[in-house]
């Protein structure tokens, strides 16, 4: 969370600092997600940030954490959340005209793109949905009443 933090202070994308950094994207996203990384990773990202060494290197995520205030975190949590409807929803959006490319060109007589399209789109909107608190019963507020009903009391 912190390497997320400081990155976004700097208003740079994972795509961004993987470049400046010389690290991958993918590795961008485990140390994001607080997953050990390497003391390469670990001293290439202290240089871009400009920061010790050891303010990066911390060994437990629970010390990380104390650089991130809880409504930081649950702000980043929500735009993670969003950022992955949005990279499913563009997913959709390429994969399902390829289909019906291929359907038409190969087999114009049947539509079977169709039966993809509909199944993954509702995938979709599913996804929306929770993301996006559409449906009541989908969002954390729900689970901590029911958590909250469970135990008897107010957590």
């Amino acid at each position: 969370m912190l390497i997320q933090k400081l990155r976004l202070q700097r208003g740079w994308s994972q795509e961004q600092l993987a470049e400046v950094s010389g690290l991958s994207v993918r590795t961008v996203q485990r140390l994001e997600r607080g997953q050990p990384g390497s003391l390469e990773s670990m001293k290439a990202l202290a240089a871009v940030f400009e920061i010790d060494l050891n303010r990066l290197k911390e060994p437990a995520m629970d010390a990380l954490q104390s650089d991130i205030r809880p409504d930081e975190a649950i702000a980043l949590a929500h735009v993670r959340k969003v950022k992955d409807f949005y990279i499913h929803l563009t997913q959709y959006l390429i994969v399902i005209p390829i289909l019906a490319g291929i359907n038409l060109v190969g087999y114009p007589q049947y539509l079977w793109f169709v039966w993809p399209a509909l199944g993954w789109g509702l995938g979709v909107l599913a996804h929306g949905a929770t993301v996006f608190g559409v449906v009541p019963f989908l969002d954390g507020g729900w689970e901590r009443r029911q958590v909250e009903k469970h135990l008897g009391r107010k957590l």
